[in-house]
């Protein structure tokens, strides 16, 4: 099991990145938060030691997006009122409403455009992070590309 330290360093080192990926693909804050303190949990018990750090930042992301996906299949079956979208995080005059955009698109090409475009990962690493093989993740990210300047085009001409 980690020692405190390593478990807070862990926080305040991927902390935000877990709860920007968390956010865009469960589109609420709470539930975003609970997920990624779910994550950490998951470290905090972990025995086993991790070969790098690259290791450990894809371990993280992958135990996310994986309790993401429960969240997710959860509210499929257990509809409720309606959730909080990330109005709060559009609110600004000057924001350009992609995050918006890219919050309306289908979880798996969100998750490729994410890990992608903010947090700068490589195709390869993405392929391994989601299980998918390369060229899923290369057309995902054409797919997602496509759909996401069509909405931000949609939203754009109608704002």
């Amino acid at each position: 099991m980690l020692t405190n330290g390593c478990a807070r360093e862990a926080v305040e080192k991927y902390g935000d990145m877990l709860y920007r990926i968390c956010l865009v693909m469960l589109k609420n804050t709470a539930d975003a938060e609970d997920a990624v303190q779910e994550t950490f949990i998951k470290l905090v018990q972990r025995t086993v030691a991790f070969d790098s750090a690259d290791h450990e930042k894809a371990w993280l992301i992958t135990v996310a997006t994986n309790k993401c996906r429960d969240m997710l299949r959860y509210r499929q079956r257990h509809k409720t009122e309606s959730e909080e979208l990330l109005q709060g995080y559009f609110i600004e005059k000057n924001d350009s409403g992609i995050l918006e955009a890219l919050s309306e698109l289908d979880e798996k090409y969100r998750l490729i455009l994410v890990l992608y475009y903010v947090e700068d990962y490589k195709i390869d690493q993405i392929s391994e992070i989601t299980g998918i093989s390369v060229s899923a993740v290369k057309m995902r990210l054409s797919r997602g590309r496509k759909l996401l300047k069509e909405k931000y085009r949609k939203e754009y001409v109608v704002a």
